[in-house]
């Protein structure tokens, strides 16, 4: 059982765990001012991109049924072995990064190289060079590859470090460590590269940034991201379509729905397209397609899945999940042209099923998944369906505390 720690006061647990080995402790005069302000949601300077929109919109605003208010923290000896990677944008608020290390730590996550939040070239978090050297320094050998490698942010930049990276050396080292990558958004880039040259899989999760320095972190969120990384045997249940169209059925399909079973893969829906015809797109037989999205009207949408089907994209596919579309809009032509009429010309085109309301995407309470895992779809007697999940790395649950992640304060 995981002893937590009733002893340490917000300055000796710092000084006890540190946050990063060789690297320093973060200011714990900026650390307190982070924990005291609200200013690290509300930085009307900051620049929003699409990993921030449910931060922006709703996450801050919503009050979920049964949510208990946070306690005085507490915290665990941080020992999971864990380094960050910052592919995409630079980090709005260092004050933000900052409580988000320290949540981190007290969950139980001894982040190596805090650092790299501080990086900056133009928008992004340091140069092309330095942010490819975050995972090509663990395909080299110059860094040991550690238990998990979580994602800064989302935004965009991924994509121009691509070809910098031997991703096969990188999945291989990771399936011998049991590394686990997770992000998702403009991460995708990176999830697919990694599946599709090192045949390694990741986690589509919540990041450092986006999720666990917000001044109110969604506790539905944090427990499904631990839930993810400790579950051998994830399963995630769906009832309806709801987060992708109310106007869908949870399964479209032509026969009677069955059960599949498949590598699942994809990620983002405008990263994933970006990626057709290139190396670094997964090439899956008999795979099953995640796709998720934010901020696209129904057109840009369609447009996205026309270049994936006219690349033969859906080509030996079993099935495609969409996850949350949030924020498409109504058609300035037309209103009754909409995502569900999006996916119902995708089903006549593949006729593949397609299985609607996936609990992930730019959306409060996500519901952390393995990519690039073995994944059973099945539907259930009550329209909805069931995805379970194996053959994918995780750590040891009696490792993390949970509640450290939406902690406000270290004051014991």
């Amino acid at each position: 059982m995981t002893k937590i720690s009733s002893e340490l006061n917000r300055r000796q647990f710092l000084c006890h765990v540190g946050i990063g080995a060789g690297a320093g402790l973060l200011a714990t005069q900026n650390i307190t001012r982070a924990l005291a302000t609200n200013a690290i949601e509300q930085d009307s300077g900051t620049q929003l991109t699409k990993d921030d929109l449910p931060t922006a919109f709703s996450d801050e605003h919503l009050s979920f049924k049964g949510e208990a208010q946070p306690a005085p923290a507490r915290c665990i000896v941080p020992t999971i072995e864990t380094r960050l990677f910052a592919s995409s944008n630079v980090g709005g608020s260092d004050e933000r990064n900052e409580l988000a290390l320290e949540r981190l730590a007290c969950a139980g996550f001894k982040v190596d190289n805090p650092a790299i939040t501080k990086r900056q070239y133009l928008r992004f978090a340091g140069t092309d060079s330095q942010r490819a050297s975050d995972l090509q320094n663990i395909a080299t050998g110059a860094i040991k590859a550690p238990k998990l490698l979580l994602g800064v942010r989302g935004g965009y930049g991924a994509v121009r470090v691509l070809p910098m990276v031997d991703w096969s050396t990188l999945g291989r080292i990771m399936k011998e460590r049991g590394t686990i990558l997770a992000g998702f958004s403009d991460v995708t880039a990176i999830q697919c590269a990694l599946l599709a040259k090192g045949s390694m899989s990741s986690l589509a999760a919540p990041m450092l940034y986006s999720e666990f320095g917000k001044t109110k972190p969604d506790q539905v969120s944090c427990r499904q991201f631990v839930e993810a990384l400790t579950n051998s045997n994830l399963t995630i249940n769906i009832a309806d379509a709801s987060l992708t169209s109310v106007n869908l059925p949870s399964i479209l399909t032509n026969t009677e729905p069955k059960t599949l079973t498949g590598t699942i893969w994809g990620g983002n829906l405008s990263v994933v397209s970006a990626l057709a015809g290139s190396e670094y797109l997964p090439r899956i037989k008999d795979g099953i397609v995640f796709l998720e999205d934010v901020g696209e009207q129904a057109y840009r949408i369609e447009r996205m899945l026309y270049d994936l089907y006219l690349a033969g994209v859906f080509k030996g596919q079993q099935a495609i999940v969409f996850g949350a579309l949030s924020g498409s809009g109504e058609d300035s032509y037309d209103k009754r042209y909409d995502v569900a009429t999006v996916i119902r010309q995708l089903h006549q085109l593949t006729g593949l099923p397609i299985y609607s309301g996936m609990r992930f995407g730019h959306i409060a309470q996500k519901y952390s998944f393995p990519l690039g895992a073995t994944c059973q779809l099945r539907p259930n007697n009550a329209g909805g369906y069931q995805l379970m999940f194996s053959d994918y790395p995780t750590i040891k649950a009696d490792a993390i505390y949970v509640e450290g992640l939406w902690q406000k304060s270290l004051s014991l």
